[in-house]
């Protein structure tokens, strides 16, 4: 069945992977930057169909994959195997094959490249203390990826939380320090805002008071530029907070029209899903009294997917388009997926990139933790708005 849904998404997919819709003129409190990001090269989705001569046609009746061996995988959407806890996924374009490449974060603390049926290489290994809720948590690419290579990560250290910028062969420097730490609340996340500023939820250290603090670092969501100062066109001038109020965030997710922005948050009664708006975050846009542990999520055009990280799949909120839900969550993948997801990244209107947290918790299989593309729960391709 995996391998019906994912060929579906493939022929939407032929037409041409990661385009997304003209971004309008930014909203009043975000303004343009002045950079040129470029598009790198246009990955096809892993099990895409690409028939020889004489082979059957799409309609032929598709074979069930087979169980993983070690850390071999044979399911065509696994990108990359046998990795330690996924915190953040990050496509970085396609692999020698067409495929997809992608950069992969362990909590541990390495920062790895992955492309499929190729040993993962590290970029780089940074000491964090994982010892409560954090450790290496987030990831994000540079808006100009392409041409200087650069990737942010968020890390709890001994003394606080911080972002760090790395490129390549060089040591990761910090360029957002001062995070609060406490005994727990230490996990945050990043984001591209897909203007070329950083987004960075962070968690309050454990003190309520703290996320309600402006002054206060701990329990945002932040925007900052390239050199971890505030970005231009902040609601507040000379200031990176941007919302207020987060326990524990687990996801970070930009609308590719660039209007839409989500967190993801772990609070004492339920896990919550909230559109980040300037000052403090208000009721929820959603609310999981159950606590499926939503981490990861993208905000496609006419839909709102989170991944679960306390029970296998996805969760899914149909949304119209101005970014109003529809009705309830539809769970997806809960059977015969991946497990438990933690980071997820939009890689276009069809498919998004996803990283497994199967070692911490759930059932792992031999080639856990994993790096895998999965199809829209409806197999859609959504308009624009």
């Amino acid at each position: 069945m995996r391998s019906v849904v994912l060929l579906a998404a493939a022929c939407l997919l032929a037409g041409g992977c990661a385009s997304f819709p003209d971004e309008p003129a930014p909203t009043a409190w975000s303004a343009q930057p002045q950079l040129t990001p470029q598009a790198g090269p246009r990955p096809e989705l892993p099990g895409e169909f690409q028939p020889s001569p004489g082979e059957p046609g799409r309609g032929q009746p598709q074979q069930s994959v087979p169980p993983p061996q070690g850390c071999k995988d044979y399911h065509p959407a696994v990108i990359a195997t046998c990795l330690n806890t996924v915190t953040g996924v990050a496509p970085i374009g396609a692999d020698a094959q067409g495929g997809v490449a992608a950069y992969a974060a362990e909590r541990g603390g390495r920062l790895l490249k992955v492309t499929k049926d190729v040993d993962p290489v590290v970029v780089a290994q940074v000491e964090v203390d994982a010892s409560s809720d954090g450790g290496l948590t987030g990831l994000a690419l540079s808006a100009t990826f392409a041409e200087d290579q650069l990737a942010y990560v968020y890390v709890t250290t001994a003394t606080d939380n911080r972002v760090l910028r790395i490129a390549p062969g060089d040591t990761p420097k910090p360029i957002l320090t001062g995070i609060p730490k406490g005994p727990s609340g230490n996990r945050g996340v990043l984001a591209s805002d897909r203007k070329g500023a950083l987004l960075v939820a962070t968690g309050d250290a454990g003190n309520p008071a703290l996320a309600a603090d402006p002054s206060s670092l701990a329990g945002k969501v932040l925007r900052i530029d390239g050199s971890g100062q505030p970005a231009q066109g902040n609601p507040t001038a000379g200031s990176a907070v941007v919302s207020t109020g987060l326990r524990l965030p687990g996801g970070l997710c930009v609308s590719a029209d660039t209007q839409k922005i989500w967190v993801t948050d772990w609070t004492a009664n339920a896990d919550v899903l909230h559109r980040v708006v300037p000052g403090k975050l208000g009721e929820p846009a959603w609310a999981w009294p159950d606590k499926p542990g939503v981490l990861g999520c993208s905000s496609y055009t006419d839909m709102l997917t989170v991944a679960t990280s306390k029970t296998p799949g996805l969760q899914s909120l149909q949304m119209n388009p101005t970014g109003a839900f529809t009705g309830k969550p539809e769970p997806s993948m809960q059977e015969g997926g991946f497990g438990r997801l933690g980071p997820m990244e939009m890689l276009n209107e069809s498919a998004s990139l996803v990283g497994t947290v199967n070692k911490a918790g759930g059932q792992p299989v031999s080639s856990d933790d994993r790096v895998a593309i999965v199809v829209r729960p409806d197999g859609g391709g959504g308009t624009k708005d």
